[in-house]
């Protein structure tokens, strides 16, 4: 549960980094992976954990 925070995290300061440079491609791409980390990050929350493997 742990790692789903942290990814989650990354994704929240890749985004922020992301949209201070949006007037450029570059912002345009580092928003997008940083959108796609909060949202896997948050998928993982709700995952069910596979136990007895």
């Amino acid at each position: 549960m742990a790692v789903s925070w942290i990814v989650t995290a990354i994704g929240v300061v890749v985004s922020l980094l992301g949209w201070v440079m949006t007037p450029s491609a570059w912002g345009y791409g580092i928003l997008g992976f940083g959108l796609a980390w909060i949202v896997l990050g948050v998928l993982d929350l709700f995952r069910e954990p596979a136990r007895g493997r």
